[in-house]
């Protein structure tokens, strides 16, 4: 059999690994292809009224001698202003507590939400405390950036994590300083933002991108039968709303957002160097290129040995380091890829080479450098 050589060939470095064991193989993940048709309200939004940010300072009661300590005061004048309300009167610098830790609870407030709804809101340590597990946050006034109160936070803490054991040898597994409280907040106000009736309504695109404003635009028009929505740029789309809907505008919404639209997306590549992971884009296309990879692993292993003299040799005892190292190449293998070739094809190319996820990563940069990879890399 003929082997024609392609015309772009990527050398990969080799590796050099000391002591370290090579991670299980992993298989990228493939994202939903571009031509997949999604739900109008998932990629758009209604120009309008935005969500307002809420914020309040509290204290988190109940931790397991893992709250605050000495050095973070304010915690403690906060427990003494609060028993101050309750007729007990303590001095705080005689106060030694750490099952209290002081926190601050951010939420958002919905604009077309209503007095006596719930909403999830965050709870992060602003103290020294080591952990919120098993903490209750206590009754915590939410306010606007102008000062309203507009929500009351209070309830147990989850927080996705653990963590145990004394003096040194502990385990925590997740963040343990911030929790959350589904439905923690109970708005004290009304709706604040009512639809404004108007001649237009702007639809505003999550991930702005000429090819799907003008999907979109088009599917509008084939549900309402006329004209009326066009491309105002690349994530705006403006809708001329029709005579029967000039006083339900609501209903015009509520028509629209479960409408089938085909999106595109950029081809990208996106890498997470801190932990590994790579994310290949359905629309990922490659050039032709060969890849070439090959692992190097060292290992330095060094025991102690004692070394005792004979008796009356007037020599001294000893210690005498006995190093090993260990050289061992892998396999190396060389995969043509042609052009054009698909997402489906480079994960089996992957999984042929038998890489690990920082392998994938030198990978695709070499790819992206040799001009072979069609596709944007982004780098988190």
């Amino acid at each position: 059999m003929n082997l024609t050589l392609p015309t772009s060939v990527v050398l990969l470095t080799i590796t050099v690994a000391v002591s370290a064991q090579t991670p299980a193989n992993p298989t990228p993940t493939p994202a939903v292809p571009a031509s997949a048709a999604v739900r109008l309200k998932d990629v758009a939004s209604v120009q309008g009224p935005s969500e307002t940010p809420l914020v309040g300072y509290g204290l988190v009661v109940g931790l397991n001698k893992t709250g605050d300590r000495r050095q973070t005061i304010f915690s403690t004048q906060t427990l003494a202003n609060m028993l101050a309300r309750f007729g007990v009167v303590v001095d705080p610098d005689q106060m030694r507590i750490d099952n209290v830790a002081a926190v601050l609870v951010t939420a958002q407030l919905n604009p077309y939400s209503t007095a006596g709804s719930l909403t999830d809101v965050t709870v992060s340590s602003i103290g020294d405390a080591r952990s919120l597990q098993g903490g209750t946050l206590i009754p915590t006034p939410l306010r606007t950036p102008d000062g309203q109160v507009a929500a009351l936070a209070q309830g147990p803490l989850t927080l996705g994590g653990f963590g145990g054991g004394r003096g040194g040898n502990t385990v925590t597994v997740n963040h343990l300083t911030v929790g959350r409280i589904p439905r923690g907040a109970l708005l004290q106000v009304a709706r604040t933002s009512p639809i404004v009736v108007a001649d237009a309504l702007n639809l505003a695109l999550n991930e702005p991108d000429f090819t799907s404003a003008g999907s979109l635009a088009r599917a509008v028009n084939r549900e309402l039968g006329a004209d009326l929505a066009h491309v105002v740029d690349a994530g705006l789309v403006s809708v001329q709303v029709p005579a029967p809907y000039r006083s339900s505008l609501p209903d015009l919404i509520a028509r629209l957002e479960p409408l089938p639209v085909t999106v595109d997306s950029v081809a990208r590549v996106v890498i997470n160097e801190r932990t590994g992971t790579v994310v290949l884009g359905g629309d990922v296309r490659l050039g032709p290129a060969a890849v070439a990879h090959g692992t190097l692993s060292v290992r330095i292993s060094t025991q102690f040995d004692v070394s005792q003299p004979a008796p009356f040799s007037q020599g001294q005892t000893a210690v005498v380091p006995q190093t090993d190292v260990d050289m061992e190449e892998g396999k190396a293998q060389l995969v043509a890829l042609e052009s054009g070739t698909t997402l489906a094809d480079v994960v089996r190319a992957l999984n042929l080479l038998g890489v690990s996820p920082r392998d994938i990563i030198a990978i695709m940069q070499a790819l992206k450098a040799a001009g072979a990879l069609r596709a944007e890399i982004v780098i988190q």
